[in-house]
This record gives C-alpha cells, sequence and structure tokens, in this order.
C-alpha cells in the first residue's frame, strides 16, 4: 500500500463528552486527535464485503479491460497495467507526454483521464497500491517522444519513489523527464509541513491544466513550472461517512458509529485526523471550506475552481446538496466562482463522502480549464452562472371568488376533521404495511394529507360539497408525494364536477363512481390487482346498492366502508400486478395492501363506529 507521510494514521473516537468544537479544533481548524478507543473498534468481526468480482488478484487487469472495451480511444499495454491514447501521433511528432497513476481503487482516476487534451497515459497499481517502477517506466516509454513527460503524482512515497526513479531511467534513456508533486489535502495543516501533505481529488484538475498546456504544445519547463505553481495554490480535503474495503480484504477498514463521520481522511480507505459527530451537510461544507480558504491564504475578490468529489458511495443528490452549499460559501467569503464541477472523479472505492478541491485562478489557468479535453471521465467546462436562476411559476388561472358559506358547511368540516383524525392516528399501521410491499412512506403521505384538510378554511373552501371536493383535491395534490396525490387528486376532481350544489342522495353515488372510475383510468388498475381499488369499488357498489334500498346515507356510508374493509382483508390474498408490490410477485402475498387499508380507514371515519 502506498505510505502516506503521515506520522500517525490511526486515530480513534473522541471520548465520551467531547464536543466537536471542543479537542481537535484548534481556532477553528482541525488538529489530529488520537484516542486508545480505536482499538476497541476494528473492523475484523464484520461480514465481508460483497463484490461484483472474479478473482481479487485480477481486478486492476479486468477493470482496465473493460474500459479500454468501452472507449476506443483507449489502448492497453500488454505486459504491463498501463493505459494510453490509441491514436498517439508518431513519436518524433508527439508534444509532452503528461502521465499519471497510482494504486486503482481510485476510479475514474486515473485512466478515465486519458485522452486528448488530458493525459497521455496512466499507470495502475493493484488496489491502494503505487504502480511498479517497471510499469511506470513501461507508460513513459510508450507515451512520450523527444518532447518528453509530466509525470503527475500524488505525494505519497510510493508514488513518489517508483515514478521518480521511473523518471531517472527514462532520463538515463534520453527521455527529459519531469516530476510534479501534488499535495493538496490541507486537512494535515497542523501534522506535517506542506511539502509532506497528501495529493488527493485536487489532483484531477493539475491534470486537466497540464494536459491542456500540453496540447497547446508548450515545452516541458514550462508546463511542469506552472503545474507546480498551480498545486501550490490548491486545496482539498475530504469527510468521510463510513469505511470502503479493499477487494483482497473483504471487510471494511475501519468502523464508525451511526453518528460519527471522519474528517480529514485521504483516498485509501485510512482514517482521518479526527473522528466527529456527524453534522447536518451544510455545517460540514463550511467547516471544510474553512480550513481550505485559511490555510490557502484565499482573499476575497480572487477567482477559483470549485471540484466537489464523490468519494466512491455518495449518490448525485448528496454531491448537488453539498455543491449547492460550497458555492454559497465561497461567494459569501468575496471569491468569484468561475467553474464548479460535481461528480466522481478521484475516489476510494465505495466509501461514502465527499472532498472538496478549491483553486485560485488567473485569466492563464481559466484558459486552460476551458481548453478541448475528451476524456471518459472529463465531464466539461464547467461553467456555471454568476447566480442561482429562479423562474417565476406561471399563475393559476383566476377563479371566482365563492361564497364565504353555506348550508352543508358545518357538516363538511366535520366529516374532514374525521378523516383527518383517523388518517393520523393510522400512520404507524400505514407505515409497517407499505414498509412490507413498497416503500414506506404511506403513513407519512397521509399524515401531510391529513395536516392540508385541517388547514383548509370553511370559508370559501367548504361553502358546498363541489367546492369542497375541488379544494380538497387541490390540496391533496399539493401535499402528497408520490402515486397517492395524483390517484386521490384526481378522483376528487372528477367527483366534484359531477356534484351539484346541493346533491341528493344518488348524486352522492354517481360521484362516488365517477371518482372510483378516474383512479381506474389513471393508473390502469382493476379490481383485483391489489390497489386501492379493491377497497374502493366494492365500497361504491355496496353505497349505491344501499341507496337504491332507500336505506338512505348514514346507512349507505356505513355499508361502503363494511365493504371497503372486506375488499382489504381480501388483498392479502392478491398477487400484485402493479405498483410497487407487483415487483415482488408472491412475496407480498399474505400482507393487505396499504392504500386499499387507507381507503377503509377514511371511509370508515365518515361513517362511525358501525356495526361491529
Amino acid at each position: 500500500m502506498e505510505e502516506v507521510q503521515l506520522p500517525v494514521l490511526l486515530h480513534g473516537a473522541d471520548p465520551p463528552g467531547a464536543r466537536a468544537d471542543g479537542p481537535g479544533r484548534e481556532g477553528g481548524l482541525l488538529s489530529p486527535t488520537r484516542h486508545s478507543a480505536y482499538k476497541d473498534r476494528q473492523c475484523f468481526g464484520r461480514a465481508p464485503v460483497k463484490k461484483l468480482i472474479n478473482d481479487p488478484q485480477r481486478v486492476v487487469r479486468e477493470m482496465l479491460e473493460g474500459l479500454c472495451d468501452l472507449h476506443p480511444g483507449l489502448a492497453l499495454l500488454q505486459a504491463e497495467d498501463v493505459v494510453v491514447r490509441a491514436e498517439l501521433p508518431p513519436a518524433a511528432e508527439r508534444p509532452v507526454a503528461v502521465l499519471s497513476g497510482g494504486g486503482a481503487g481510485h476510479e475514474p482516476a486515473h485512466a478515465g483521464y486519458v485522452g486528448p487534451g488530458l493525459l497521455a497515459g496512466a499507470i495502475a497499481g493493484d488496489v491502494f497500491t503505487s504502480p511498479s517502477v517497471d510499469a511506470v517506466l513501461a507508460g513513459i516509454r510508450a507515451a512520450s517522444g523527444p518532447a518528453g513527460a509530466i509525470l503527475v503524482v500524488k505525494n505519497y512515497t510510493g508514488d513518489r519513489l517508483n515514478f521518480g526513479l521511473a523518471a531517472e531511467l527514462a532520463r538515463a534513456e534520453g527521455i527529459p523527464v519531469e516530476l510534479v508533486v501534488v499535495a493538496d489535502d490541507v486537512a494535515l495543516h497542523a501534522t506535517v509541513p506542506p511539502e509532506r501533505r497528501r495529493g488527493i481529488a485536487g489532483t484531477v484538475l493539475i491534470h486537466k491544466l497540464a494536459g491542456a498546456a500540453a496540447a497547446a504544445g508548450q515545452g516541458l519547463e514550462a508546463i511542469a513550472a506552472l503545474a507546480r505553481a498551480a498545486a501550490a495554490e490548491l486545496g482539498s480535503m475530504g469527510v468521510a461517512l463510513d469505511a470502503c474495503t479493499v477487494p483482497a480484504a473483504g471487510r471494511p477498514g475501519f468502523a464508525l458509529g451511526p453518528a460519527e463521520i471522519e474528517l480529514g481522511l485521504g483516498i485509501h480507505g485510512e482514517q482521518g485526523v479526527e473522528r466527529a459527530a456527524l453534522a447536518p451537510a451544510d455545517q460540514l461544507v463550511e467547516r471544510m471550506l474553512e480550513v481550505i480558504l485559511t490555510d490557502r491564504g484565499f482573499r476575497p475578490g480572487e477567482r477559483v475552481a470549485l471540484l466537489v468529489n464523490g468519494l466512491g458511495g455518495t449518490p448525485p443528490m448528496e454531491l448537488a446538496i453539498v455543491a449547492r452549499r460550497a458555492i454559497a460559501v465561497l461567494r459569501e467569503g468575496g471569491l468569484a466562482v468561475e467553474r464548479a464541477w460535481a461528480g466522481e472523479f478521484l475516489t476510494a472505492l465505495e466509501m461514502p463522502g465527499i472532498s472538496l478541491s478549491v483553486l485560485r485562478l488567473d485569466d492563464s489557468r481559466l484558459a486552460l480549464l476551458d481548453a478541448p479535453a475528451e476524456a471518459p471521465a472529463w465531464p466539461g467546462p464547467g461553467r456555471i452562472a454568476p447566480a442561482r436562476r429562479i423562474v417565476a411559476a406561471e399563475p393559476a388561472p383566476a377563479v371566482a371568488k365563492p361564497a364565504a358559506t353555506g348550508p352543508l358547511t358545518p357538516a363538511l368540516g366535520q366529516a374532514l376533521q374525521r378523516v383527518a383524525a383517523a388518517l393520523e392516528a393510522a400512520e404507524g399501521r400505514l407505515t409497517e404495511l407499505d414498509s412490507r410491499a413498497g416503500d414506506g412512506d404511506l403513513g407519512l403521505s397521509m399524515r401531510r394529507a391529513a395536516a392540508a384538510l385541517r388547514a383548509l378554511p370553511e370559508a370559501g373552501a367548504l361553502v358546498d360539497p363541489p367546492t369542497a371536493l375541488a379544494a380538497m383535491a387541490d390540496a391533496v395534490r399539493r401535499a402528497i408525494g408520490g402515486s397517492s396525490g395524483p390517484f386521490y387528486a384526481t378522483a376528487l376532481m372528477r367527483a366534484a364536477r359531477s356534484l351539484p350544489p346541493l346533491p341528493q342522495a344518488r348524486d352522492w353515488a354517481v360521484a362516488f363512481e365517477e371518482a372510483v372510475a378516474a383512479i381506474g383510468a389513471l393508473g390502469g388498475a382493476r379490481p383485483g390487482d391489489r390497489t386501492m381499488l379493491d377497497a374502493l369499488a366494492p365500497a361504491a357498489n355496496a353505497f349505491a346498492r344501499s341507496l337504491e334500498a332507500g336505506e338512505g346515507l348514514p346507512k349507505a356510508i356505513q355499508a361502503a366502508a363494511q365493504a371497503a374493509e372486506a375488499g382489504v382483508a381480501a388483498t392479502a390474498d392478491m398477487l400484485p400486478r402493479l405498483g410497487r408490490a407487483s415487483y415482488l410477485g408472491a412475496r407480498a402475498v399474505g400482507v393487505p395492501d396499504a392504500g386499499a387499508a387507507a381507503a377503509a380507514i377514511w371511509l370508515r371515519a365518515l361513517a362511525g363506529p358501525g356495526e361491529p
């Protein structure tokens, strides 16, 4: 494994009672914390982690083979784990070759940056292990010509030794070579001098600058000088939410509690310089940028580029949340964010977490970042707007304001309150049912619907049944996400259009049938498919039959509620054919449908306790 130039890497948890702003914080910056508790929390007893691999000894070669299969602009050396551009010009005509590399496990780095305007080649070692001297030398020979080669190296002892010796051997063969070492990890500011810090994700920006300069025909010494100057004005820092698993080890490298994070970690699965309490994303971003900006001496009015890097297990949703706050913090500090990227650029296998990199810009660097480049992992120019663009929504069509109240307003208000109370009381049951055959959000959705119904004002919204149903449709549509919101809103709107202001009993039956038909038409379901229709359809039929028998509205609603409850019970034996439960097939049998149960709950609330 690449040796990191850091006296102690294994740091444990803060002692009980330690605060995030207590030990380990000096002047607002991170400092190393070490506690003996770590030895009691190692991961040797944790279950092996599943990986989609064949032979742990061949993961790097097979990964590079797949990459080259997918990207015809790449070629793989026969005898070494080295990727080069497939269409390199003849050696005598080649510009300076920019090469980089290191241990595998950082994908898409480094081979993902091989292409015009970026790297001429990338050398891969075993997972988190520096490539051999022979592999680096083979890469230099394959990609460079008389103009020479730049080796962009992250500041780890193994990389510096192997790339450095390969450079000496290449020079002995007559190939001019310059070494550019990137040491951008500012988390180590209180541990080691700047020249001994680790190189992490900001290295990708140095790839781009050097590659663009080489493509423009600049000479070896000029490219090395501009790359070194940029590396000196680059700061990065990372945070991990959990460990990663090296394929050959099969188990995570360390253990974190459910509310713990590692701040200031490297890219090889090691711990950071401080174990801290999990905090909201905005707070973590602010803390990391405080360290970066202070250490690198950024001042208001300067121009910067921002790289938000996922460590391998962080979804795009979270990267966008982080980027949003990072851009805002930089701007609040008076910095002009000229370019910004968010994605996976240099990872640590499947580690959940991120790193932030900030590079000071001038016109020359900005031009190099904007220069054309084609490589599998390069995302493009990274241009962003000077400020977030917010566009006002088109207003809804104006509608005539209804009368304040009507003769049915009190009854409608009482019915709404009963329904809302019943849905709130059933949240836990609906969540449990939905979790067993769906995504578990129905209980929360129905609670939101209840809150929206309670908030409807009697004056105006409940003047008459059609107006009330339309207001309920609008409230539910806004309050409920997922499929329930559109289904209920559509049903309520259809029922509202079919009702007169003072409906008779038969009008209610027609409205109920119209609502059920609207749900079926919208979702394509039929009774027997194990959906809410298996409660609503028999309820509508029972309601109509009761009215036809002359039993009156109260009895009809009781009949509807009883039929709905019977329909819910029947869904437990149905094979689901629509919705998320259909993905489970026979595994969903035995559990009543949650959507049908919700419908029966509000029908029972309308009917009252009824008969046992």
